[in-house]
């Protein structure tokens, strides 16, 4: 039984570690341009819609066309900047 309890609770533990954190220092506009994601991608979500997520999740997953190709771009705002990266769809 306190295996049982210890192993939810580890789990628990895990799955809150996991949750997106809001960024230390506030996204702007002039930081999420600068990454030039509206020129190499076509994303149809505002930056004011991504720098929304960004400030309060710390990160924002989009759907996006890279020329003809379907792909998701991962916005992750660090304390060093934004990291961007792109997967296919």
């Amino acid at each position: 039984m306190k295996f049982m309890r210890a192993l939810t609770l580890l789990f628990v533990f895990l799955l809150l570690a996991a949750c997106s954190l809001p960024p230390e220092k506030i996204v702007t506009r002039k930081v999420l341009l600068g990454t030039a994601v509206y020129k190499n991608f076509i994303i149809e979500e505002s930056p004011e819609q991504i720098l929304n997520a960004l400030n309060m999740e710390g990160e924002v997953v989009v759907k996006a066309h890279e020329g003809p190709r379907p792909v998701y771009v991962k916005i992750l705002a660090t304390p060093d900047g934004l990291l961007v990266s792109s997967y296919d769809r």
